[in-house]
């Protein structure tokens, strides 16, 4: 059955079943409710609270150069051999 054809029988019912079937209707679709977006500040407020990260290697700021040892641990412990590219 068709959208549509769905359609053309709501229309035949009397306004009492047709109300009768929104109301059926919107209660089936409570629990299907989209969750509420947080605000900006409920974002930051969130972030304020979270206990900090700990991270390898605190000390390198560049992120390339992070990466880059991170990636040269994880060839050691994998036991890969590129050869040094730097």
């Amino acid at each position: 059955m068709t959208f549509a054809e769905i359609l053309e029988q709501v229309k035949m019912l009397s306004p009492r079943d047709r109300s009768r079937l929104m109301e059926h209707l919107q209660s089936m679709d409570v629990g299907a409710q989209k969750p509420r977006l947080k605000t900006g500040a409920e974002i930051v407020a969130m972030l304020e609270n979270m206990e900090p990260v700990e991270t390898l290697y605190p000390e390198i700021e560049d992120p390339v150069e992070w990466v880059k040892q991170i990636r040269r641990d994880q060839a050691k412990k994998r036991n890969l051999d590129w050869g040094d590219r730097g």
